[in-house]
C-alpha cells in the first residue's frame, strides 16, 4: 500500500480546480467599496466554516466594528486570532452565547446596535437532527426567530440568512427547519426598518463534517471510502464562494428575497471519491475500495436549489437569481411556532415531524424522491 500523501507526486492538489468541475464564482470585486465599510457588522455562527470566511471578508472591508457570535469557543477562539493578528486596528468583539437564548441576543444587540447581521448560526448535520429534531427545531427555528426580532426590534439595517439547497423540497428535519426559517424572512417583507435576504446554496467543498474530509481520512487511512449510494449527487461551492454571495446577497437585498447562485451542474458523489483517490495518488477499487453504504435517514439521492424554474427572476448579475415566494403573514408564522413548541414539549420525535411536515407544505419522505 502506498503511503498517503496530498497529491499526484506529493505535490497539494487544489480542491477547487480538480474537484469543483466549474470555475468557481467570486463577488468581492463586484461589491460596492462602501457598502460594509464603516458599518457595526455581527455574524452568527461566526466560529463556523462559513461565518469564519464572511468574518475574514468582511474584516477586510473596514468595517466600525465586527461581533463574531459563537456557542462554541474553541473555533471562535481561533477565529479571533487569526483576525486581531492579521487586520491590525480591526474593532473586534467575541461573544459566546446561544441564539436560543432570547434575553442574550435582546442583551448583544442592545449593546453593539448592529447595523449589518449576517445570520450563520445552525445545526447543518442531517442524519444527527433525524436523531434529535428538537434540537433542529429550538436552534435553527426559534434561534432564527429569536435573531431576526431583535434586528427588527434594533432597526438593523439588513438581515441575510444563509440558507440550504436541502430547503428545496425537503425529506429531512433539517431542511424542513431551514425551509421555516426562509418562511421566517417572508413574513418581514413589508418590514419597514430591516430588509432582509436568505441565500440558498449547495454544499461547502472541505467544510466541517462535509464529505471532503471524509473522503480525505479514508484514504489517509489506507480505504475504503464510503459512498452511501452510487446514484447520489449534489451542488458544491468553495467556501470562499459561498462567503462572498453572502456578502452580495446582504447588499441587493431589499425585500425579503431568496437569493440563488448558478453552481453548474450537480456533482456524483462516486466520481467526487473516484477523483479525489487519483488526486492522492492511488488507483480507484485498486489500491483502495469504494463501497456503498445506502443512504442515511432523511438523505435525497439528489438535491434541487429552486422550487420551481418558472419562478425564478434574474438579477442585475447574471449569476444570481431570485426565487419567487408566497406572501407569508406574522401571524401565521407564530400559530406555527406555537405548534412547534407544543411539539417539543411532547418529547415525541414524530409528532415534531408530523407537526414540521403540516407547517411546511413541501416537507415530504425521502421515498417520494428518491423513487
Amino acid at each position: 500500500m502506498k503511503g498517503y500523501v496530498t497529491g499526484v507526486g506529493n505535490k497539494p492538489f487544489s480542491i477547487t480546480s480538480e474537484l469543483l468541475g466549474r470555475k468557481p464564482v467570486y463577488f468581492a470585486e463586484e461589491i460596492e467599496e462602501n457598502y460594509l465599510k464603516g458599518k457595526v457588522i455581527l455574524v452568527t455562527g461566526g466560529g463556523g466554516t462559513i461565518g469564519s470566511e464572511v468574518c475574514r471578508q468582511v474584516a477586510k472591508s473596514k468595517p466600525k466594528q465586527l461581533i463574531i457570535l459563537d456557542n462554541y469557543e474553541n473555533t471562535t477562539y481561533e477565529l479571533q486570532q487569526e483576525l486581531s493578528s492579521m487586520m491590525k486596528g480591526l474593532d473586534l468583539k467575541v461573544e459566546i452565547a446561544s441564539v436560543q437564548d432570547t434575553a442574550s441576543i435582546d442583551h448583544i444587540f442592545n449593546k453593539y446596535h448592529p447595523q449589518m447581521v449576517f445570520h450563520a448560526a445552525a445545526h447543518k448535520h442531517v442524519p444527527l437532527m433525524e436523531d434529535c429534531p428538537a434540537e433542529a427545531i429550538k436552534n435553527n427555528i426559534f434561534g432564527t426567530y429569536n435573531v431576526v426580532m431583535a434586528a427588527r426590534t434594533y432597526k438593523t439595517e439588513k438581515f441575510v440568512l444563509i440558507s440550504t439547497d436541502k430547503a428545496v423540497n425537503p425529506t429531512n428535519i433539517m431542511g424542513a427547519s431551514k425551509r421555516f426559517c426562509e418562511m421566517i424572512l417572508q413574513s418581514m417583507k413589508f418590514c419597514k426598518e430591516t430588509r432582509f435576504a436568505a441565500v440558498r446554496f449547495g454544499n461547502v467543498l472541505g467544510s466541517n463534517g462535509s464529505v471532503i474530509p471524509l473522503f480525505q481520512t479514508q484514504i489517509a487511512r489506507g480505504g475504503p471510502v464510503t459512498v452511501t449510494d452510487k446514484k447520489v449527487t449534489r451542488y458544491f461551492m468553495t467556501v470562499e464562494e459561498a462567503a462572498s454571495l453572502v456578502l452580495k446577497a446582504g447588499e441587493m437585498a431589499s425585500s425579503s428575497e431568496i437569493y440563488i447562485l448558478d453552481m453548474g451542474c450537480p456533482i456524483s458523489i462516486l466520481k467526487l471519491a473516484e477523483d479525489l483517490i487519483k488526486l492522492n495518488g492511488y488507483i480507484p477499487y485498486s489500491d483502495i475500495e469504494i463501497v456503498e453504504t445506502g443512504l442515511r435517514p432523511g438523505e435525497k439521492l439528489y438535491e434541487e436549489i429552486l422550487t420551481n424554474r418558472d419562478e425564478l427572476i434574474a438579477t442585475v448579475n447574471h449569476k444570481i437569481f431570485i426565487e419567487k415566494q408566497e406572501e407569508i403573514g406574522l401571524p401565521c408564522i407564530l400559530n406555527s411556532m406555537k405548534l412547534l413548541k407544543e411539539s417539543i414539549e411532547s418529547d415525541s420525535a414524530e409528532v415534531i415531524r408530523e407537526t414540521l411536515k403540516n407547517i411546511v407544505p413541501t416537507f415530504k419522505d425521502p421515498e417520494t424522491i428518491n423513487g
